[in-house]
């Protein structure tokens, strides 16, 4: 699954700020967990494609793109079968692909700049080659834009639209 491109603990306190307990990660690696500490975590070994996604999901898919597909499309289809209550996936911003067009019918938040990761060392990856998008299923999406929009983190097209309920 090549999960080893970990999700920074800033993103993370961001990801918290919203969904509150982190229930599900569905494509982990058990060193991620010290910082994200789902209730539940799948790795390549135990695979998250193939269980429910209930309750709080925070998905960061491995950016191949035959796996890429499978995640966004599994979160999407979590989302409207109502296992996944609430949930945040992190991808690269490719409105182009197969994998974004999955999500486009969730709130997103695209970063300004790019995203750089956590090896299992502890030490940062390189940034990718272009920046990465949230996109947001549930029932808090004000709190969402706030968390992920302060500090100029990221943009959300056409926010002031957005309903805040």
């Amino acid at each position: 699954m090549q999960c080893n491109w970990f999700t920074p603990s800033h993103i993370i306190d961001r990801v918290r700020a919203t969904l509150g307990t982190i229930d599900v990660d569905p494509a982990s690696h058990e060193i991620a967990q010290d910082l994200i500490q789902a209730e539940t975590f799948y790795t390549e070994e135990t695979n998250g494609l193939d269980k429910d996604w209930g309750g709080t999901v925070f998905c960061n898919p491995p950016y191949s793109a035959v796996l890429i597909k499978k995640f966004t499309a599994k979160f999407l289809a979590e989302s409207e079968n109502g296992n996944m209550s609430e949930g945040i996936i992190l991808t690269n911003s490719g409105t182009d692909t197969i994998w974004n067009q999955n999500l486009t019918g969730f709130l997103q938040a695209y970063t300004l700049g790019r995203i750089s990761f956590i090896q299992p060392d502890g030490k940062e990856k390189g940034k990718g080659g272009r920046g990465q998008v949230f996109s947001y299923f549930g029932p808090n999406p004000g709190r969402f834009i706030e968390e992920f929009t302060k500090d100029n983190f990221c943009w959300v097209p056409n926010h002031e639209f957005i309903c805040l309920g």
